[in-house]
């Protein structure tokens, strides 16, 4: 088994600069995989009226693989900087990583 966890963070795309700047601020930290997702909830509270529309809200995925002994050290550092209730977090095991060559 891997000491390594995938940290899946999403969060409104409004939060991209504030998120991406609390990693790369870190010398420490790999590099991050990010992407655009469109969700479904029960809450469209703070959704666009499109997006009420369309059923989905607009979302930014990050995906970064870190030591587990690290993570709450990283999650503390994104709570200084980013500190919403909109960035949803959660990890998941890495079995195995590596590169090709």
């Amino acid at each position: 088994m891997s000491d390594f966890v995938r940290l899946n963070l999403i969060f409104p795309p409004g939060l991209e600069d504030t998120v991406t700047d609390a990693l790369v601020s870190d010398p420490a930290m790999p590099g991050f995989t990010l992407f655009h997702a469109e969700g479904h909830t029960s809450d469209f509270a703070h959704a666009s009226a499109s997006e009420q529309v369309r059923g989905r809200i607009e979302r930014q995925v990050l995906w970064v693989v870190i030591e587990r002994e690290r993570l709450d050290e990283v999650l503390a550092a994104l709570r200084k900087r980013v500190a919403s209730t909109d960035v949803r977090w959660w990890t998941e095991a890495v079995i195995a990583h590596g590169r090709l060559a």
